[in-house]
């Protein structure tokens, strides 16, 4: 529990520092937004583990992090996750992610707007399947969906979400568990 208590700190601490940068925005940069979103679903390969989770993100300009040549407009999502498996005995999932969000404003029908993202992160779940050698690993992550525009510059997202849990052969046991998710959000 104590270790738990002190990646939490910690993961505010990260998004308190990041939320700062996002008052000192300059006007090069796209504006920063924040959302939440509720995950569920579950592992589709030989275990089956289904999956709640709820996700706190931020939504910053790409080129604020990195300064290398990449899409116009294209987005840093950095997300921290917090969930429960469903089946049998409830078991923490927390996993903190890096993605790239690339929106196609050209494909906007009214309202919605279609994205993309990808990246990777790292989670520790409270369970371990056999043969997965650890409770921490990577966590690369796909998925697509779309956004709906509403007043205020708030938004409902919709998506699919796929990710892979294993520990990048490091260790000798390295059974993965990949997951599909459907993702409902807000953004703020």
């Amino acid at each position: 529990m104590r270790k738990l208590v002190i990646s939490l700190f910690l993961v505010c601490c990260f998004f308190g520092v990041l939320a700062v940068s996002a008052f000192a925005e300059e006007a090069q940069f796209l504006p920063t937004r924040y959302g939440i979103a509720l995950l569920n679903g579950g592992a589709y390969d030989q275990d089956h583990i289904g999956m709640v989770i709820v996700q706190g993100h931020l939504l910053a300009d790409y080129k604020r992090f990195f300064a290398h040549r990449s899409p116009d407009k294209l987005r840093l999502k950095i997300e921290a996750n917090l969930g429960l498996t469903t089946e049998g005995q409830h078991r923490t999932i927390f996993s903190l992610n890096a993605l790239a969000l690339k929106y196609f404003e050209t494909w906007k029908v009214a309202s919605l707007v279609p994205y993309v993202e990808a990246g990777i992160g790292a989670i520790y779940t409270d369970f371990k399947v056999d043969g997965q050698g650890s409770r921490k690993n990577f966590n690369p992550q796909l998925g697509c969906g779309f956004q709906y525009q509403l007043e205020n510059d708030t938004a409902m997202t919709l998506g699919l979400r796929l990710h892979h849990i294993s520990n990048g052969n490091l260790l000798k046991e390295n059974r993965g568990v990949n997951s599909a998710f459907l993702m409902i959000g807000y953004m703020f």
